[in-house]
């Protein structure tokens, strides 16, 4: 039997699964039923009146890597990947971490995991030629399989995403002037190149950014997008047949420079999106830095109060319909009305996000930064 925790908030409703809650991207399932978090719920409510009610609670990872791939399974489990070919796993809420890294790995930069609850991962490396790879594990971590090496010294693939257990995408900077799109459909365990036809034409200087993992998502069975810049002007890919065919907009997120555009994309449906950014370089402003769409990506308009500097990593709050956070490494930002108004709650570093059905939200980055979003404490 399902049962649901549920609070109101100045039009924002959270409700908590006890247990059979529902799952994203197929990476929720198999994973532990944790107990309700009315703790964050009640947070949020007090967020409406100025006091944001919580913040990031660190955990101890033992490790030194920069973390830009994240995935939240609930309160108590979540992967994290990056520097160092580093790929680390906790099951008790982030008080201990097992150390689940390929053999051989490395030398290799981890930027982006997608999970399939406690046992299953999918670990992109990125980089230029043989340097982008997919690593797999259906057993925890225990054994790894390589199951795409790039042979293609033109192509750096960047981010990927799953729209259930078994069919995904892998989206890498244009070569020869499209994007280039890998697509599985087996769970990870065969890549394949998607013809270019449907590809619109890449600006000059364009290209995904890998700083948080979040330059590609999903949502529903068959829509995805991806986020550009380094061009005269940002853009976000979307795709409404799992990746043979995409349409490209414009966004209000300044480009027209290698390191300024969109870096994170987070969507709550098929119509609703988030689109974070800015400039990568420190020191350098990031004005209109977030931008807002209620039409699947065909339009976006800019935040009306954007988050305040660059950030690369955004996620809703699970049942919500106006709820989320954005981090980057000069803090971290709450929006409670779709993204159109945001406001600071934290100033740690975090490069990516990524929160839970159970409202178990998580965030990492540099020097082995890992944290969960928790209720301050009185």
């Amino acid at each position: 039997m399902r049962r649901t925790w549920a609070v109101v908030l100045s039009g924002v409703a959270v409700c908590t699964a006890v247990s059979g809650g529902p799952a994203t991207a197929g990476q929720r399932d198999g994973g532990e039923h944790a107990a309700p978090a009315p703790s964050v719920g009640d947070a949020l409510r007090k967020a409406t009146t100025g006091d944001a009610g919580f913040g990031w609670s660190g955990k101890d990872s033992g490790s030194t890597a920069r973390f830009r791939g994240l995935s939240a399974v609930s309160r108590s489990a979540a992967w994290v990947a990056g520097t160092g070919g580093t790929v680390l796993r906790t099951g008790d809420g982030g008080r201990t971490w097992r150390d689940v890294s390929p053999p051989g790995a490395e030398g290799l930069e981890f930027r982006d995991i997608e999970t399939f609850g406690t046992r299953g991962a999918v670990v992109l490396a990125i980089g230029e030629g043989d340097a982008s790879r997919v690593f797999r594990t259906q057993d925890g971590g225990a054994h790894w399989h390589e199951t795409f090496r790039n042979a293609d010294p033109a192509a750096f693939y960047n981010c990927v995403t799953f729209f259930d257990r078994r069919n995904g995408l892998i989206v890498g900077d244009p070569v020869d002037g499209r994007f280039q799109v890998l697509a599985t459909r087996d769970g990870g365990r065969h890549w394949r190149l998607l013809p270019s036809d449907g590809m619109p034409a890449a600006l000059r200087g364009e290209a995904n950014f890998a700083a948080g993992g979040q330059c590609l998502t999903s949502a529903g069975g068959r829509h995805a997008w991806f986020a550009t810049g380094g061009a005269d002007t940002s853009r976000v890919f979307r795709t409404a047949d799992r990746g043979r065919h995409w349409q490209a907009a414009e966004t209000p997120v300044p480009a027209a420079e290698p390191a300024r555009g969109v870096f994170g994309l987070a969507f709550r449906d098929p119509a609703h999106g988030l689109a974070v950014g800015g400039d990568y370089e420190p020191g350098e402003p990031a004005p209109r830095a977030s931008a807002v769409t209620g039409d699947g990506g065909s339009s976006w308009t800019a935040s009306a109060r954007p988050v305040p500097g660059y950030r690369s990593g955004v996620a809703w709050l699970p049942h919500t319909r106006r709820a989320a956070v954005a981090v980057g490494p000069t803090g971290s930002d709450l929006t409670l009305d779709g993204g159109r108004s945001w406001r600071t709650f934290g100033s740690g570093s975090y490069d990516t996000v990524d929160c839970a059905p159970d409202l178990g939200c998580w965030a990492a980055g540099e020097k082995g930064r890992v944290a969960r979003l928790e209720a301050a404490r009185q």
